[in-house]
Parts: structure tokens; C-alpha cells; sequence
């Protein structure tokens, strides 16, 4: 089992910065592909970013290309998203996911392990 912990999420200005947390315990990080989702009220569950474990390469979503950053530091354990340029559209509850699977990273349904997600709010 897999237990991922959010944080660093909160209330930031349009053109603010924030960066996100996601710590992981029951497993190293090393050994999974690790993805950040998003969803904002009424909203489907959208993909945001996703780094793989073998290569660190990594791939975002448009909306947030430019502007968002994944990276992972093996040593803690702990995958990071930071966020710049914020905007009010990019308000919701920020999860991240781990998964042993390769392939279509773009979708929560190739991902096994999810955390309970930390809330980001952009105001205008």
C-alpha cells in the first residue's frame, strides 16, 4: 500500500505562486509514475501533470504548460507542483496519484494510489 499526504495548498492572488506537496510513504517514489489531477466544483477530475519513474521526463496538461512544474525528490520521498502565474480558473482541489502502470498517465483510471487532495483557491 501506498499513503500519499498533500500540502502547501491555500488562498493566493491572480499572478501568484504556490507549490504543492506530496509526500509518500508505504513505498518509494522511485519505483512509481506520479501524477497530479485537479477538480473544481461540477467539474470532471482533470489531469495536470505527471512525472515517470525511470526517466523523470514529464508532461502537462495545455492549460497549465508554461506555469506549472512536477519534480520529485527521491531522497524524501515526495513529489512537488509548483504552480506560477496563477489564475481563478485554476481554483480546485489538488490531488496527486501514484501508479506502477506506464502508459495513458493522462487518466485517473491508470492510477492506483490517490491522496485526499489540498484545496487551491485563485482569486481575481
Amino acid at each position: 500500500q501506498v499513503q500519499l499526504v498533500e500540502s502547501g495548498g491555500g488562498l493566493v492572488q491572480t499572478g501568484g505562486s504556490l507549490r504543492l506537496s506530496c509526500a509518500a510513504s508505504g513505498r518509494t517514489i522511485g519505483s512509481l509514475n506520479m501524477g497530479w489531477f485537479r477538480q473544481a466544483p461540477g467539474k470532471e477530475r482533470e489531469f495536470v501533470a505527471a512525472i515517470w519513474r525511470s526517466s523523470g521526463s514529464t508532461v502537462y496538461a495545455d492549460s497549465v504548460k508554461g506555469r506549472f512544474t512536477i519534480s520529485r525528490d527521491n531522497a524524501k520521498n515526495t513529489v512537488y507542483l509548483g504552480m506560477n502565474s496563477l489564475k481563478p480558473e485554476d481554483t480546485a482541489v489538488y490531488s496527486c496519484a501514484a501508479t506502477s502502470r506506464q502508459f495513458q498517465v493522462r487518466l485517473p483510471s491508470q492510477y492506483e494510489y490517490w491522496g485526499q487532495g489540498t484545496q487551491v483557491t485563485v482569486s481575481s
